[in-house]
């Protein structure tokens, strides 16, 4: 594998990600990677080897830039600002200390026992729903399982009644098709996703202030009292908090689920290859993680001069680690474009590595695990019963339909 820098162009690159690349994009990940782990492009490089993004989102030497500065006139009612006028980002997007504050703040209150607490509930409405779809003879995953499952959890993980809960969905939705990089991202789908962030912020705004009164048992009721050597959220945190929360606790989960049915559905054995009872689906949620992930880019900012690999990288360039791409490297394991639920879990870079690796990855790989146990004990002949269809997104990837029979 060549580890010289090798010249491309942003359009070339943006190709990748292309509506007729949506179905597969891994032949063309596997191009990009044998060509160069790290690419070079205008102002940016493009990361798709396992060990160079390691090496990369690991090192202190590459973050995010500052939070920018609003004047009064220019601040917007989805981007809560300080005192100072910065915009306020959640901790995933910030750099040690406040990084460090305030995932401490988050983490004393998202605990273990807090997601252990759910198991009951997820057993639950997978029961549920994995059994509606035993009892149709055609169903639609998505809608029918895939979709609404972690919405009910991450809701009531958060305490939102009830009755909110579809226009939850829909906010996270909008707001996730806004993750894609600039050059990705289709001028349509920003302002959906301003407006869902403008919606979501006064919800909550109003919600957080209830529960300030009367809290609950809930997270929000947590996060809002949560303090460390006398320090708390602001309301500003706290609003980016749980925009970052409801992304990353339904979105990707949805997409882990949906991601892992096909793989499993194209899989020779189906479901059954889980075993009658689900014995392999543990391991399937990390095959599905690596094999397809929910997450397949994120970026860094170098901060200064530094390397990646031998490639020289100079302070200011943007570096995008092709995710999908790296978890597919053929140095991790054999037969990486293969998918194989009876896999001994290795390596993936499906919740990042380093200080940003993902909070809430006890919670997506519980949803994950119970699913395609209920799947493997209801419906084991599950089968394909018609083309799946892709979302829109590029960061986060997943579908928007998968039709189902039995």
């Amino acid at each position: 594998m060549p580890t010289t820098p090798v010249e491309a162009d942003l359009p070339t690159f943006a190709a990748l990600f292309g509506e007729d690349r949506r179905p597969d994009p891994y032949p063309d990940y596997r191009r990009w990677r044998e060509r160069a782990p790290v690419a070079l492009l205008p102002g940016a490089v493009a990361v798709s080897g396992q060990a160079e993004a390691v090496q990369l989102l690991r090192d202190n030497a590459f973050g995010h830039p500052k939070p920018e500065i609003r004047a009064p006139e220019d601040q917007r009612p989805d981007e809560p600002v300080d005192e100072e006028g910065r915009v306020v980002r959640s901790f995933l997007g910030l750099n040690p200390p406040d990084h460090t504050r305030l995932r401490r703040l988050v983490s004393k209150a998202f605990t273990p026992r807090m997601v252990e607490r759910l198991t009951p509930r997820i057993e639950e409405l997978a029961a549920t729903m994995a059994g509606r779809i035993a009892d149709a003879d055609e169903a639609d995953l998505m809608a029918d399982l895939a979709a609404p499952l972690p919405v009910e959890v991450i809701s009531e993980l958060l305490g939102v009644p009830l009755d909110d809960r579809e226009r939850f969905a829909t906010w996270s939705h909008a707001m996730a098709r806004g993750l894609d990089p600039d050059f990705l991202q289709a001028p349509e789908t920003r302002e959906p996703a301003v407006r869902a962030r403008q919606e979501f912020v006064a919800y909550f705004r109003e919600l957080a202030a209830r529960r300030r009164h009367e809290p609950g048992e809930d997270l929000l009721s947590t996060l809002v009292a949560v303090s460390d050597a006398g320090d708390t959220l602001s309301e500003g945190e706290l609003l980016v908090t749980l925009s970052l929360l409801l992304i990353a606790g339904h979105e990707t989960t949805t997409n882990l689920i949906g991601n892992g049915v096909l793989a499993l559905l194209r899989h020779p054995e189906g479901i059954g290859a889980l075993g009658p009872g689900g014995e392999l689906a543990e391991r399937a949620v990390e095959e599905v993680l690596r094999y397809d992930s929910p997450v397949q880019l994120t970026a860094r900012t170098a901060l200064r001069d530094t390397a990646v690999g031998d490639v020289a990288v100079a302070e200011g360039t943007q570096a995008i680690v092709l995710i999908g791409a790296a978890n597919r490297d053929p140095a991790v394991g054999a037969d990486p474009d293969v998918f194989d639920p009876s896999r001994e879990p290795g390596r993936h870079l499906a919740f990042g590595q380093g200080i940003h690796f993902c909070l809430g990855a006890p919670l997506a790989r519980l949803e994950g695990r119970v699913v395609f146990r209920e799947l493997a004990r209801r419906v084991p002949r599950l089968r394909l019963a018609g083309e799946p269809r892709w979302n829109a997104t590029t960061t986060l990837r997943g579908l928007t339909t998968l039709p189902v029979a039995h």
